[in-house]
């Protein structure tokens, strides 16, 4: 008998054993289905990349003839990647969201982790759990999961900012919970900004016992602290795949400010000449200021200010900066998942073309 015609008996039998075994809900694997192990990850999550001319255009249009109504719903944007049935990522949905001057984002609370990083406007606070924050361009503001927040825009122009929630991890875990707040906006603490007294310099915090490193205490990351921080970041060696990058951590932990996302802020400087680099998991970035290049699995993208790329998981990105002047960049990665979960990878290709 020909090796051929055991390869087809074979996959009659398993067809016909799939009808059957299917019936008391049990499978085999079955020649046409897609291979169970890849040599490395493979996503149909698609790179992409949103324009800042486009991204306006929409959000002045949704500005205008959508309203801000009580409950769950907010007035965004979503960045929906094709290649996916749900989300930015196979693990969390970024989306834009705009407020305009006398409107109240009403108080809810929900198991996925959330934070806001402002892109454009001031005059809104924040009040998570009642503390109640400014929310400043540039800012780095948490909604920790099961927390109480709404947002109130007490100035006098329309606010922008950058939302991001681990919602897809939260679905394919089958773990989302959703409260209303019983009002529109909580009542604010006797102490409104406790958590960033405590431990907002970065530097110190309160004696006594010391938070659970996985829980983070600090609600807020301003502008000020993360610019001088890269400031002082700008004196050492580059990086030889991001050039300079800092990330947002968890001062209780030193870990990542949440569970589930990493939050870094990057400066790609001119003439930075990247190496190529891959890890596991995916990220987002904004494009904070200035214009540089990323080259993601082969494909060319030339940002600017306002722009936004989304990186598929295990993608080569390689930095370039052909101009001038900085580019500054934002950016969100689930790698905490990974690291978890001990199963982070990454590599660096070298100049030889050498993975390490």
């Amino acid at each position: 008998m020909s090796e051929t015609t055991i390869l087809d008996n074979d996959a009659e039998v398993r067809a016909h054993l799939r009808e059957r075994l299917g019936k008391d809900g049990l499978k085999i694997s079955q020649p046409d289905e897609p291979p169970l192990f890849t040599r490395t990850p493979e996503s149909p999550m698609q790179p992409m990349h949103w324009r800042w001319a486009d991204l306006q255009a929409y959000l002045e249009e949704l500005g205008q003839v959508l309203d801000l109504k009580p409950g769950g719903d907010r007035r965004t944007l979503r960045l929906a990647n094709p290649g996916l049935e749900y989300g930015t990522t196979p693990t969390f949905w970024a989306s834009i969201q705009y407020i305009n001057p006398g409107e109240v984002a009403t108080a809810h609370r929900h198991t996925p982790d959330a934070f806001r990083f402002i892109m454009h406007g001031n005059g809104c606070t924040t009040n998570v759990e009642g503390e109640k924050y400014d929310m400043n361009e540039g800012d780095l503001v948490l909604t920790p999961n099961w927390m109480f927040h709404d947002h109130t825009h007490e100035g006098d122009e329309p606010m922008i900012w950058l939302d991001v929630l681990d919602v897809s991890l939260m679905r394919k875990l089958d773990n989302i919970f959703f409260d209303p707040y019983q009002g529109d906006a909580q009542p604010v603490n006797r102490i409104p900004e406790k958590s960033w007294r405590e431990f907002g310099s970065g530097l110190m915090r309160p004696v006594g016992p010391a938070p659970k490193p996985e829980t983070n205490p600090l609600l807020v990351y301003t502008k000020a602290q993360a610019d001088a921080a890269l400031e002082l970041a700008k004196g050492l060696e580059p990086d030889p795949v991001n050039d300079v990058i800092l990330e947002y951590q968890n001062p209780a932990g030193g870990g990542p400010a949440l569970p589930s996302m990493s939050m870094k802020a990057q400066i790609v400087r001119p003439g930075y000449s990247g190496l190529a680099h891959r890890h596991s998991g995916s990220k987002v970035y904004y494009a904070v200021d200035g214009a540089a290049t990323m080259v993601v699995n082969g494909q060319r993208f030339d940002w600017g200010k306002g722009d936004f790329i989304a990186i598929p998981p295990y993608a080569t990105v390689r930095h370039l900066n052909e101009g001038d002047g900085e580019g500054r960049l934002f950016r969100v990665d689930d790698s905490p998942v990974f690291r978890m979960l001990n199963a982070y990878h990454e590599e660096t290709i070298t100049e030889e073309g050498q993975a390490r």
